[in-house]
């Protein structure tokens, strides 16, 4: 197939990019790279720099494209409440944009993804796609409003929609920005530094933290799986782990036994978040295959930002 990835050489997007090319798909790239790294797709991908709101640009890119996978966001939860406006033009403005492109264009399938965030706090700890959605950032309801304006500009084109709700996702090449920093390579990075990790809030809210190949294979699987238009469906580990727990995971698989402190003062965000990953499974044939500790080894392993860190950590000791 000829596919377009939106947001390409961010974390998620040049990992699907680099997953399709193996697989024999044409892949075309669409990035403002303001944040992703254009050196971690392979030669055969060609990117375009461009804003997800040029509608000009975005016309000239769909043509002749089959599935397009809609991954340009901005995704920080503590900056969205800094600058909702920002947030909503991105994620919101940019996903009508690129709607709006479609239609004109005319594509078969268009895949979103979109993010756990949704859903808030629920009552029961297994998030189902039929929950009562609770948005608690302007990240999530950016988000959810970009779900809703998918699903429903599709409905009158030939476009089939998919809206793929993926949960705290992690893994080798994850950027780690100076501020507002994922979880696990921040935690991963104190650690191998001998440094302090420090948590939010007192330590027991949970997260569904999902290895990158795990979502990219939910992701691939979505191009093509029957019957699953305009559906929603969750991508996660469909397992809980609180962040006290995961910082003492972290602490065990770099072997360094770090201090761990936590600021109780610190807004830490939904209390439980965990995925049912029941639809995936039926209708991608979803099933996760690396657990947290395995999947906490293998980014250590083959993300050289921490092997570099490591050896320079090495080196002051001595």
């Amino acid at each position: 197939m000829n596919i377009l990835i939106t947001g390409a050489a961010g974390f998620l997007g040049s990992a699907l990019a680099n997953r399709l090319v193996q697989e024999g798909h044409s892949v075309h790239g669409l990035d403002d790279c303001s944040s992703g790294d254009p050196a971690k797709l392979a030669p055969e991908i060609y990117l375009t720099r461009g804003d997800i709101n040029d509608r000009p640009k975005l016309w000239s890119v769909l043509q002749g494209v089959d599935v397009v996978y809609h991954l340009a966001a901005r995704v920080s939860v503590p900056e969205s409440i800094l600058y909702p406006r920002d947030y909503n033009i991105t994620n919101v403005g940019g996903t009508v944009t690129l709607m709006e492109a479609i239609r004109d264009v005319g594509i078969r399938r268009i895949v979103f993804a979109s993010s756990g965030a949704v859903y808030g706090d629920q009552k029961n700890q297994a998030c189902r796609e039929d929950a009562d959605l609770k948005p608690r950032s302007p990240y999530a309801v950016s988000k959810l409003a970009a779900e809703y304006y998918v699903r429903t500009i599709s409905a009158f084109t030939n476009t089939e929609a998919v809206v793929l709700r993926i949960f705290n996702a992690y893994g080798p090449g994850q950027n780690i920005p100076p501020v507002h920093a994922p979880v696990i390579p921040t935690f991963l990075r104190q650690a191998i530094r001998n440094g302090t990790m420090v948590i939010n809030g007192d330590g027991s809210q949970t997260r569904d933290y999902v290895y990158v190949d795990d979502v990219i294979s939910a992701m691939v699987a979505a191009a093509t799986a029957p019957k699953i238009n305009n559906m929603v469906i969750n991508v996660g580990s469909g397992q809980a782990i609180s962040v006290k727990d995961l910082a003492k995971k972290v602490q065990e698989v770099t072997g360094v036994k770090t201090q761990i402190v936590s600021n109780p003062r610190t807004e830490s965000g939904i209390s439980y978040l965990r995925a049912d990953v029941t639809l995936a499974g039926k209708k991608l044939n979803y099933k996760p295959s690396i657990n947290l500790e395995t999947g906490l080894r293998l980014t250590l392993e083959r993300d050289p930002h921490f092997k570099v860190s490591e050896n320079l950590d090495i080196e002051r000791r001595r």
